[in-house]
């Protein structure tokens, strides 16, 4: 995945616009030629740029119907009055750059959207304030389009009241670059999307999912920063998913977790960090995944691994303060877990090597009492659960024997 793609991408545009003879510059304001951007649109030809003075302009919605810069000056506004969708994208080599779009419609039977491309190619939205939209930006059906640098923020009470930040079907290389995402239903959903990337932004406070993919192959996300959403991040029904020095934090609630994983198979996740969740990762029907280098701090439980979870592999990790580090639902467990550093170890290294000599259990008998029976939880820290621990460990019978660390850390990894 190359990250730099976005930057041909631009490149690309500037040629296009440069090969055009008779492109121009339209002026649009109140004391310019044309007094609305549509009116600018339609005197336009392929490859003219169009600057926006500063201003509100209330128009119904902007439809772009060929190749065009469109750019606003100071940040124009483009109210849509909690009507109409604002600007609606049907053309290939597009650019909108520098505004504030405020005050979309909503509709329960329609998608309506800040700024919506429609089957388009080559598309670039950058440097853009959405507020109050009800979804914000939304691609249907685009292909190696860029969203960058935008700030999106809306008001939603309800998931039926709302919708998502940044909303992806049925698109292809896609790159969702630095965007801030908040106050959404989704920050940002991906559905049918491949070979994309999602790239150092913050989706925070969404009253669902920070980030929810289903059916999308072969993308990467990678430095975003997932905080305090209601449900934390979903990944459902993909394969090929590389998630890749993200930060899942203070995703609390019944039902809320770092990622939740459903149905996942062949995929990496490595270098994250995952603080103060109810769950760090809950894995359901996940078959070989890569768990690597890692830090769960200071979650309810680190990770949840139903038994029909397979031939996942989970080492070079940092398990620290977490309440519980790992639990399932099973007594059969085919995963592998090799070489982690976990801080309730109490083992001993007498050769040196930096293993601990005696394996490690990270299922406690609590844990499992605990997942079945959430009341209990009141009993954490007591006498009673230590006790149920310490003869678990002695007499094992309840949690998984093949569910072991043969091979602990005795210091934390520099990851």
């Amino acid at each position: 995945m190359k990250f730099n793609r976005w930057i041909a991408i631009l490149f690309m545009l500037a040629g296009t616009y440069t090969n055009c003879v008779n492109a121009a510059s339209l002026l649009v304001g109140k004391s310019q030629q044309y007094k609305l951007i549509q009116q600018a649109i339609n005197a336009a030809k392929a490859g003219d740029t169009i600057l926006v003075s500063p201003g509100v302009y209330k128009e119904q919605t902007i439809v772009i119907n060929k190749t065009i810069f469109l750019i606003g000056i100071q940040y124009p506004i483009i109210d849509g009055e909690h009507t109409y969708q604002i600007i609606s994208i049907k053309a290939n080599n597009v650019l909108v750059k520098g505004f504030k779009l405020m005050h979309s419609g909503t509709s329960s039977l329609i998608d309506i959207a800040g700024i919506k491309v429609y089957d388009a190619k080559n598309v670039v939205i950058e440097d853009n304030f959405l507020e109050d939209t009800f979804f914000g930006i939304f691609l249907q059906g685009a292909t190696n389009c860029t969203i960058k640098n935008n700030n999106l923020k809306a008001y939603a009470k309800t998931d039926q009241q709302s919708a998502n930040g940044i909303h992806c079907w049925k698109c292809d290389s896609l790159y969702i670059i630095g965007n801030t995402v908040t106050g959404h239903r989704d920050g940002i959903y991906f559905e049918f999307v491949t070979h994309s990337l999602i790239w150092r932004n913050r989706s925070f406070k969404n009253s669902r999912y920070g980030l929810h993919f289903m059916f999308s192959h072969n993308d990467a996300y990678i430095a975003n920063i997932f905080q305090k959403n209601s449900a934390g991040v979903s990944v459902m029904f993909t394969h090929g998913v590389k998630m890749f020095n993200n930060v899942f934090e203070d995703n609390w609630g019944d039902g809320c977790y770092g990622i939740f994983l459903k149905e996942i198979t062949d995929s990496h996740i490595s270098g994250n960090t995952f603080l103060r969740n109810t769950t760090g990762i809950f894995f359901e029907g996940a078959t070989r995944i890569v768990v690597e280098k890692n830090t769960f701090i200071k979650n309810g439980w680190a990770a949840k691994i139903q038994a029909n979870s397979i031939q996942n592999t989970i080492s070079n990790n940092n398990f620290l303060a977490n309440s519980f580090d790992i639990a399932t639902n099973g007594s059969l467990v085919e995963n592998t877990f090799n070489k982690n550093y976990w801080d309730k170890y109490e083992g001993y290294d007498l050769n040196k090597d930096g293993f601990g000599d005696v394996p490690y259990h990270p299922v406690s008998m609590f844990s499992m009492i605990v997942a079945e029976n959430p009341t209990t939880m009141i009993l954490f820290r007591s006498f009673m659960a230590t006790l149920f621990d310490k003869t678990e460990k002695i007499l094992p019978s309840l949690t998984p024997e093949n569910l072991v660390d043969k091979l602990p850390y005795m210091k934390p990894l520099r990851l």
